[in-house]
């Protein structure tokens, strides 16, 4: 079973919810998929093991066989090829390595080279088999990182994903092919309007979700109005309480310190499990 967890906005909790269930669940398998600011580990705290490299392919223009025709430039709809007088630019970082400027060229003059955008580090805790993705600085694709991490899924156990912020092309491509979704707001306009958002998501990919309302006491009842409006599930609502946020500010998670917590998080886990053999 793979379980992935989201939100339509940053700063909800997802990473508490994702690392906090996989400590309570124990033997599973964890996807840190927010490459752009993975801090899973400083919860988790994996002993990191190794480490790949994750590329590109770019192309390399052959100007002794290019007439400068512009097909290629012309085709390339991210703007990564342009011709000019008796030259040709390629920009790499905005190359999407989709191969469409070496079938359009006449010439054969398209080679290629691998870029280097990121790496994937792998590490063990507790029985959890830990990857994340770290995309480098400056780089502004982070779904070829995210589908190299994917790769990494091992079918044979329970996966945990922890998804990037947002509704943007690296949070479907981190929640497609999951098995649950958990979306985790707050009660505060600003987590109803962008969970509606995220909600949109998960109904036009088609994958069963539930709601779980961190830092409930803030705001108002509107987000729990409209999950019961919108027969969504509450999961879980974890309180605003100055204990859990100092927790939190020095890594420790909250399993970790409360068996409440630890039977919390295994009940979310068991009534999942049982919606999706449903």
């Amino acid at each position: 079973m793979i379980i992935s967890v989201a939100s339509g906005k940053g700063g909800t909790g997802k990473t508490t919810i994702s690392t906090n269930l996989a400590l309570s669940t124990g033997e599973v398998q964890f996807l840190d998929c927010d490459v752009e600011e993975p801090n899973a580990n400083i919860f988790l705290k994996a002993k990191i093991k190794g480490y790949e490299e994750v590329s590109l392919n770019i192309p390399e223009i052959d100007k002794k066989k290019c007439d400068y025709c512009g097909k290629c430039s012309e085709f390339c709809a991210y703007n990564a090829l342009a011709v000019v007088p008796n030259n040709i630019l390629v920009f790499p970082e905005l190359c999407h390595s989709c191969g469409g400027c070496e079938l359009v060229c006449p010439k054969n003059a398209v080679n290629w080279n691998k870029r280097v955008i990121g790496i994937i580090e792998h590490g063990q805790t507790n029985g959890i088999d830990f990857y994340q993705g770290l995309l480098n600085v400056g780089e502004s694709q982070a779904v070829p990182v995210i589908k190299a991490l994917k790769r990494k899924i091992d079918k044979s156990k329970n996966v945990i994903i922890d998804v990037p912020p947002g509704t943007s092309c690296p949070v479907i491509e981190s929640i497609s092919g999951s098995d649950y979704c958990i979306l985790v707001t707050e009660p505060t306009p600003f987590g109803l309007h962008d969970l509606r958002l995220a909600v949109d998501v998960v109904r036009h990919l088609n994958i069963p979700f539930g709601v779980v309302i961190n830092r409930d006491g803030v705001g108002d009842d509107k987000v729990e109005f409209y999950c019961k409006k919108e027969n969504i599930p509450v999961l879980l609502k974890i309180p605003e309480r100055k204990k859990i946020a100092n927790l939190y500010s020095t890594g420790i998670a909250l399993v970790n310190e409360s068996h409440e917590w630890h039977e919390m998080f295994g009940l979310i886990y068991s009534r999942i499990k049982e919606e999706v053999s449903i």
